[in-house]
């Protein structure tokens, strides 16, 4: 995680820190609210669920905890969430692979996405890119393809391991632009990155939010981006739309969960303070330098978002009969 966002995340802790919290008064809620990140500390998800927390916190009237619990893929994290109380004092940060990928690539998963949980809002999205060694003789995205198209199968690409967006992101751009490469798994993304900056592996697709800073050091060279259209840090970016690869969209994705059955005035009044938390200047700045799209919005938005997700990415997991158990 890069030290200028871990920094900027600390500023508005400390700046909600200083504000005055305004107690509910005979209503929800009443008590300290555990919100449950299902990685590590002191990655990116981490580090956005630690400052929306704190921006949401005074106008909840409530202190909000960070209780990481990784593991599994983000099952270990989900399923404590599914089996906690729905009274709104537990929950949970759920992205793309919790409610994208996890029911088509395990078997058999102790939780449903869609069932047994509460949806309550969206946080934002940000897309993948495309990027390549500086040495690797493809400079650009055409030169790329005819690499690519000459070489069936014998350019490597790198991701942080089976099942992972980076990983099903190129699985998608191969079928789309009918290209064939092949996939170097590792464990983690640090590892993976550190590999194509070494030129170990020459690509892979790189989230903007991770691999901004690394790509307007040099470290790596973008040659597409995945979104609808490019990217303000990265205006020189074409598309991968512009460039003639069509349906080839693929982000990652977060939002808010709390357990199936929450209260809809619980849902309501969560759903408020994410929104506001949101549009609140000093969070919309560091989300979007961090490369992340704010996306407020309502409940039913969020379901919408990641129920179309699930239906795109499980065809992409079955054509290719990717499996995590």
């Amino acid at each position: 995680m890069n030290r200028r966002y871990f920094l900027e995340a600390l500023a508005l802790a400390a700046m909600a820190a200083a504000a005055p919290l305004v107690r509910a008064q005979g209503g929800y809620p009443e008590q300290l609210i555990k919100w449950v990140v299902p990685f590590s500390a002191g990655g990116g998800t981490d580090i956005l669920a630690r400052a929306l927390a704190e921006a949401m916190r005074a106008g909840l009237g409530q202190q909000i905890i960070i209780d990481n619990r990784p593991g599994a893929a983000t099952n270990i994290g989900a399923e404590y969430v599914a089996r906690a109380k729905p009274d709104g004092y537990t929950l949970l940060s759920a992205g793309s692979g919790l409610l994208a990928f996890n029911e088509h690539l395990f078997r058999k998963l102790p939780f449903s996405p869609e069932k047994d949980f509460s949806y309550i809002g969206a946080i934002g999205k940000f897309p993948l890119v495309l990027v390549a060694n500086p040495a690797f003789p493809a400079t650009d995205f055409k030169a790329f393809m005819a690499r690519v198209q000459a070489e069936p199968g014998q350019v490597n690409y790198a991701s942080p391991g089976n099942g992972s967006s980076h990983h099903l992101a190129m699985e998608l751009f191969q079928s789309r632009a009918g290209v064939r490469l092949t996939h170097v798994p590792y464990r983690g993304a640090a590892q993976a990155m550190q590999d194509v900056m070494g030129g170990q592996v020459p690509v892979m697709f790189l989230d903007l939010a991770s691999g901004a800073a690394i790509i307007k050091a040099g470290k790596v060279r973008p040659l597409a981006i995945g979104s609808k259209t490019r990217s303000p840090l990265l205006p020189d970016v074409p598309t991968l739309a512009e460039l003639g690869v069509a349906d080839a969209e693929v982000f990652a994705f977060q939002g808010l969960l709390g357990p199936a059955g929450l209260p809809e005035s619980v849902v309501a009044r969560l759903n408020q303070e994410l929104n506001t938390a949101l549009s609140k200047p000093a969070v919309f700045k560091m989300f979007t330098d961090f490369g992340f799209e704010p996306l407020p919005g309502t409940p039913d938005d969020f379901r919408t978002l990641a129920r179309a997700e699930s239906a795109r990415w499980g065809e992409v997991i079955r054509a290719n009969k990717i499996s995590l158990d």
